[in-house]
């Protein structure tokens, strides 16, 4: 049996009492926490700010006179550290004389003393409404910004449009566990976004980690949250990501990463739906829907008992895999189109796109760095060049070399300002061409250079090139 409280998460808004009257301190922190709001309260400005630091709060109600200052002050102050806060006047006076300014503070209203319980609470319920709204707002621009300059849902593939045909079908259900396998590069984020979006909690939160980005001292205390003065940093009680995420979408990128101890507690929060900040006695319900991604093997790491079995299961609910862009070149020339039109608005251009011949070079080549590699192909071209095409000679050598037809371009890069460029350049030109054939892959590109393997090495240091694709080959 669970011991302790089960504090549920979902839509818990935190308000701030701050008013030199205990017994009215007393009577709101009752009230209000009766409608489901975790209140906290301070009876001057010093401990406001102490407590502001401690925790987070959606709203505070500000006495307009303090034992240590007064309410509009301390409003300016919350407005600016904290902007996303709505903050409520109390005022002993029938008339409040600031009422102009501290509405251009910021201050949502204010309320005459004494006030009808009943009335706080409206005018609280509207206050956070308007957060939510802009909340709404926020996440409703965010949606379109994605869309606007989104991959994966350019394309025609048959490979494609099964995904998305999963994706219509697994969206609706809210709740189970979707694990999506593939290439970096292929744009797994996306899609785990196109889930959120096309779910039943689409108006919750899309929260992002990515495992392999945070070290594993870090990511327990990102995931779960800790309480203060669990360890030596923790001046204040910080939600962990899972709590962020409660009523939308925890989206766990490079889950292949993460360490088994922490494998183990993320399957306890996962079966139980529940957990503990760091240095925590009560338990957090939360209702998060659960998005894993790997570019990893997962049955491969788990018999290497790198991974554990039983999360492997809990998270292979639903497995989508998603194929590289060399498995579907149908997809590339409608990508190319739209990356042409988005770079186009985004940097005050007119490229037209690729010539037939550019066109060629681009679908023979096998794009070891998948979507999101084309991507960075097309800024690059309409960004540095300023014709109105996009020529062979706009691409870079690995992608012209890949090819095997790439002379003319090759002799057209070493050529400088009429001349033949340097040894030292033409040399840097050949490797990247090889390593481009070579898909990165350094022990071929070496052979086919007629070199040893730790020259290439050393000459890749000496031009700070970097492999295409990454391998070690």
């Amino acid at each position: 049996m669970e011991t302790g409280a089960v504090i549920l998460a979902r839509q818990t808004f935190g308000i701030l009492v701050v008013d030199d009257e205990k017994t009215l301190r007393y009577a709101l922190k009752e009230g209000l926490s009766e409608e489901g709001y975790r209140v906290e309260t301070a009876g001057d400005v010093a401990e406001a700010l102490a407590t502001l630091n401690r925790e987070e709060f959606h709203l505070a109600l500000l006495d307009q006179k303090l034992p240590d200052g007064n309410g509009l002050d301390l409003l300016k102050e919350i407005r600016s550290r904290y902007p996303g806060m709505q903050v409520v006047i109390m005022t002993a006076f029938g008339k409040f004389e600031s009422a102009v300014e501290a509405t251009k503070a910021g201050c949502f209203d204010y309320i005459g003393k004494p006030f009808e319980l009943d009335h706080m609470k409206l005018v609280i319920k509207n206050a956070l409404s308007q957060t939510r709204l802009s909340e709404e707002v926020t996440r409703l621009r965010a949606v379109e910004r994605r869309r606007a300059g989104s991959t994966l849902i350019v394309g025609g593939s048959s490979k494609l449009a099964k995904i998305f045909e999963t994706i219509r079908k697994i969206a609706t259900t809210g709740s189970s566990t979707v694990l999506l396998q593939g290439e970096t590069g292929v744009g797994k984020e996306l899609l785990a976004r196109e889930v959120h979006d096309l779910g039943p909690g689409n108006d919750g939160p899309f929260v992002e980690v990515n495992c392999s980005a945070i070290p594993d001292t870090l990511l327990e205390s990102e995931l779960f949250g800790y309480e203060r003065g669990s360890h030596t940093d923790a001046k204040r009680t910080k939600k962990g990501l899972m709590e962020i995420a409660n009523g939308g979408t925890l989206f766990l990128d490079e889950i292949g990463e993460m360490s088994l101890a922490l494998q183990s507690k993320l399957l306890r929060a996962l079966d139980m739906k529940r957990f503990r900040r760091l240095g925590g006695v009560s338990d957090i319900l939360v209702e998060t829907r659960i998005i894993a991604a790997t570019n990893r093997d997962l049955k491969s790491l788990v018999q290497q008992e790198k991974f554990r079995e039983d999360l492997f299961f809990r998270l292979d609910v639903i497995r989508i895999l998603v194929p590289p862009l060399r498995e579907r070149p149908e997809d590339i020339p409608p990508l190319i189109d739209h990356f042409v039109g988005h770079w186009n608005r985004e940097l005050g251009r007119s490229v037209k796109g690729p010539t037939d011949r550019a066109l060629e070079l681009l679908l023979a080549y096998r794009w070891p760095g998948n979507v999101r590699e084309l991507r960075n192909v097309i800024e690059r071209a309409i960004l540095l060049e300023s014709d109105e095409w996009i020529l062979p000679e706009h691409l870079p050598l690995e992608i012209v070399g890949a090819s095997g037809g790439g002379a003319a371009v090759l002799e057209t890069r070493l050529k400088g300002d009429g001349g033949i460029t340097t040894l030292a350049q033409a040399e840097r030109i050949a490797i990247e061409m090889a390593l481009g054939q070579a898909a990165g892959n350094k022990t071929k590109a070496a052979e086919w250079l007629g070199i040893s393997r730790q020259t290439l090495r050393t000459k890749l240091k000496e031009y700070r090139i970097e492999s295409a694709g990454g391998h070690g080959g």
